[in-house]
């Protein structure tokens, strides 16, 4: 006869059983999400830094890009967007910190690299070679079988023409396009370009614009792109990272950057909190963000001025200064990091 506690035991030994299964179930089900999310990560970055003796280059960075975006790295010169480009590349080595690049990490990230095409600073082309010369060698240097490759990048950076012309007749811009062209020779899944549109004049600047689209639209290439110049960069990135001393101070998506700059009214009031309370409940405005310092953003044109001077003031609550403003996206960059150059 089967006692009672026999039967207690095996309710209980099974009940432990479904408890850790449940449990192998959801760590399954966190590692699958992980894995997803970095597969979908191409980039991605944690708490990476670089250090030269007392000189902090680049400050513990985390960063991340999905598959797919253009990736806009804004800052002035010496900002750090040479630094971080280099550790990503695996072309300077980080103090501290974590690369994953197509969520592969350590002694996988050679591979990894393979799928990368970058242009960083000023590509190394032999000066008495031809263009087409230069770009076979790293064909064959890069083990790139196809040789049609050549014919094709020169192409689409427009250089068919000067193919057969030495390096060093080159212009400033050309030079450029044949680095845009070696970036391009493997077919990457990723680009990586350090102020690549550097002595461009303006046809040229825009004819790259269209170039970078079509290889983030058309064949799906992830971009990440820096420049100290915004404007370069607005009409094509989809995300924004803005760095400075060394620092990534802010980032955001660009759509989100542009309702920042949108036309609105800023007022600086003696108390926020009641001003706030104020403009809901006798204008009902909802759209406003309260800065520092009891200043008050109010998405709305001018036309409210008036109205909104009349209501705090019956409430007594003292308006220092009301305008309305509207920043281009180069004034919200330069007036997050200053306006002065690094040397």
């Amino acid at each position: 006869m089967i006692s009672l506690s026999f039967l207690y035991g095996l309710q209980k030994i099974f009940s432990v059983g479904q408890a850790i299964i449940g449990v192998l179930i959801l760590n399954s089900i966190k590692k699958r999400k992980v894995r997803k999310a970095m597969m979908q990560a191409v980039i991605k970055t944690k708490q990476l830094s670089k250090k030269y003796k007392d000189f902090t280059a680049l400050a513990p960075t985390n960063l991340t890009l999905e598959k797919g975006c253009i990736y806009g790295l804004v800052g002035k010169n010496g900002a750090g967007k040479t630094t971080l480009i280099k550790m990503l590349l695996g072309q300077t080595t980080p103090t501290t910190g974590e690369v994953a690049l197509f969520g592969k990490t350590g002694a996988e990230l050679a591979i990894a690299r393979r799928r990368i095409g970058a242009i960083v600073e000023h590509p190394a082309f032999y000066p008495n070679l031809t263009g087409r010369q230069n770009l076979e060698y790293y064909r064959i240097q890069k083990g790139i079988p196809e040789k049609g490759t050549v014919d094709r990048v020169l192409k689409n950076m427009g250089l068919e023409e000067l193919a057969n012309r030495k390096f060093k007749a080159y212009s400033l811009g050309n030079k450029q396009r044949l680095g845009l062209a070696l970036s391009l020779l493997g077919n990457p899944d990723l680009l990586i370009l350090d102020e690549p549109i550097n002595g461009f004049d303006p046809m040229g600047i825009i004819e790259i614009r269209k170039l970078l689209l079509e290889l983030n639209q058309k064949r799906h290439i992830t971009i990440l792109i820096s420049s100290h110049i915004l404007s370069e960069l607005e009409n094509i990135i989809t995300r924004v990272g803005f760095i400075d001393n060394g620092q990534m101070i802010e980032e955001m998506e660009i759509d989100e950057l542009r309702k920042k700059c949108q036309r609105h009214i800023e007022l600086k009031v003696d108390n926020s909190e009641k001003a706030v309370a104020v403009l809901e409940k006798e204008l009902g405005i909802m759209k406003y963000e309260v800065l520092r310092d009891h200043v008050i953003q109010v998405h709305a044109g001018k036309d409210l001025i008036p109205k909104i001077s009349k209501v705090l003031n019956d409430a007594r609550v003292e308006v220092h200064s009301i305008t309305e403003i509207e920043y281009s996206l180069e004034d919200y960059f330069i007036g997050l990091v200053g306006g002065a150059q690094h040397d």
